[in-house]
């Protein structure tokens, strides 16, 4: 992501519709998760081989929907909400957040970066490391300074994304940070972003600064409420979406 998260992307051209959107073949799971999953026994899971597609498909047999992508979602929102993007969580509540995003990956629908999911307005309500998005202003002392109100990334087609932090200033001036950037697809999970400088506006002041920075980022997850996000240094990003 950001200032410190990652052919063309000519991607939209060769959407043709949700039909991109495969699903990958499911990993069995070799251990235990630490936290209450309800699991398909071997025998159901020989009895109803076909995975359910985690895009905008309609679905014809109310048996492919067995819940447990749903499941695993809903865990992993109840462990980041209102974290200050996972920078209240422990080492071991973080270490939660990554089991349940490794076990993810697993409903992960083929070729992500070509899934027209991907479009639209995202929270981004987790990073692993604080500073990961945004660099020194979700640092511990730029936090103190520049008091997070909300982190927001819009992707738009066919190759634009926004990045924009609010904050308050010593908590009483409003400010924002944003970031606009263009996107280009290496593989078929794999993204670059090449941003323009940074826009800072502080009450009435408005300056651009710095100079263009360069991420990669893996979406190792997407449906209609979340996406996952892996950055070339290992940081994990998790958006909701908005709308």
């Amino acid at each position: 992501m950001a200032a410190a998260a990652s052919s063309s992307f000519a991607l939209l051209p060769a959407f043709r519709g949700p039909e991109l959107c495969n699903p990958r073949p499911l990993i069995s799971l070799s251990k235990p998760l630490n936290f209450p999953i309800a699991f398909s026994s071997p025998s159901q899971y020989r009895q109803n081989r076909t995975p359910r597609i985690v895009c905008s498909v309609s679905i014809s047999s109310p048996e492919v929907q067995t819940g447990r992508p749903d499941d695993l979602v809903d865990s992993i929102l109840s462990k980041v909400t209102q974290t200050d993007g996972g920078v209240s969580l422990t080492k071991e509540e973080h270490e939660e957040v990554s089991a349940v995003a490794q076990q993810l990956q697993n409903y992960c629908v083929a070729e992500p970066v070509r899934c027209p999911l991907i479009f639209g307005e995202w929270d981004v309500v987790y990073c692993s490391r604080p500073t990961s998005p945004w660099g020194g202003y979700r640092s511990a002392l730029g936090r103190l300074v520049f008091r997070t109100k909300e982190m927001i990334q819009a992707v738009e087609a066919p190759d634009t994304i926004r990045n924009k932090v609010s904050f308050s200033l010593l908590g009483f001036l409003d400010g924002e940070v944003s970031l606009k950037g263009k996107l280009k697809v290496l593989d078929e999970s794999w993204i670059q972003v090449i941003f323009e400088a940074p826009q800072l506006k502080v009450g009435a002041l408005e300056f651009q600064y710095g100079g263009q920075s360069e991420v990669k980022l893996q979406i190792t997850y997407i449906d209609e409420k979340i996406r996952l996000g892996k950055g070339s240094r290992g940081s994990l990003f998790v958006f909701q979406r908005r709308r």
